[in-house]
C-alpha cells in the first residue's frame, strides 16, 4: 500500500470511535460514484487512500476473485470496513492474543469466527483483532472502504496451521511506500 503522512485530530478534537469509523465507512461504501471510480485489476488488489474522519487512515480497496490478506491485526488501531460491491468474507479470532513477545500460540477450541459480508454489510473491531478478508467469488470482483485510527502502527502477519497460529513478520507504514 502506499501511505501518506495524516495529521492528528485538531487540538480538542477526540479520535473517533469505532463506531465513527463505522459510519464514516457505511457513508463512503454507499458513494456509488466514488467506487465505480475504482481501477480494478484481475491480478491483484487495488487501493486508494481517502480522507478519513478525525486523521484517521481510510481506503478504497479493490478485491479481484479468489484474492485475500491472510491472517493479520491492525497492532494498536481501531477499525471497521464495509464491503461496497460484491462479498466478501472475514475468518477471525475471539480471543485476545498476547500483542508482544511470542512467536508461536496453540489456539483453544470455540475460537474461530466466521462472517459473509455482502455489499452494504460491514462491523468494526478493537486493538489487536485477528482477521483474514477474503473475495471467495471464482468470477466477480468486491470492493471495500476501510478505516484505521490512530493511522496504521504497524501490521502483524501471521500464519495458521490448524490451532497453530505463528507470528511470520511485521510490517511498518515505511514499508508500504
Amino acid at each position: 500500500m502506499t501511505s501518506a503522512s495524516v495529521a492528528a485530530p485538531a487540538s480538542g478534537a477526540s479520535a473517533p470511535t469505532q463506531s465513527e469509523l463505522l459510519d464514516f465507512v457505511r457513508r463512503t461504501a454507499a458513494d456509488t460514484e466514488l467506487v465505480a471510480s475504482l481501477p480494478l485489476d484481475p491480478e491483484g488488489r487495488t487501493w486508494v487512500r481517502l480522507e478519513g474522519p478525525g486523521g484517521s487512515e481510510a481506503w478504497l480497496i479493490g478485491w479481484p476473485p479468489g484474492s485475500g490478506t491472510g491472517w493479520h491485526d491492525h497492532a494498536d488501531s481501531v477499525g471497521a470496513f464495509v464491503t461496497a460491491a460484491g462479498e466478501l468474507k472475514e475468518y477471525s479470532l475471539a480471543a485476545r492474543l498476547p500483542t508482544d513477545g511470542w512467536k508461536t500460540l496453540e489456539l483453544t477450541d470455540g475460537v474461530d469466527r466466521e462472517r459473509r459480508l455482502p455489499s452494504g454489510k460491514g462491523r468494526s473491531f478493537g486493538r489487536h483483532h485477528v482477521h483474514e478478508v477474503l473475495n471467495e467469488s471464482a468470477e466477480e470482483h468486491a470492493i471495500s472502504v476501510h478505516a484505521y485510527y490512530p493511522p496504521l502502527p504497524r501490521i502483524r502477519r501471521y500464519s495458521r496451521t490448524g490451532q497453530v497460529l505463528r507470528l511470520e513478520h511485521v510490517e511498518r507504514p515505511e514499508d508500504w511506500q
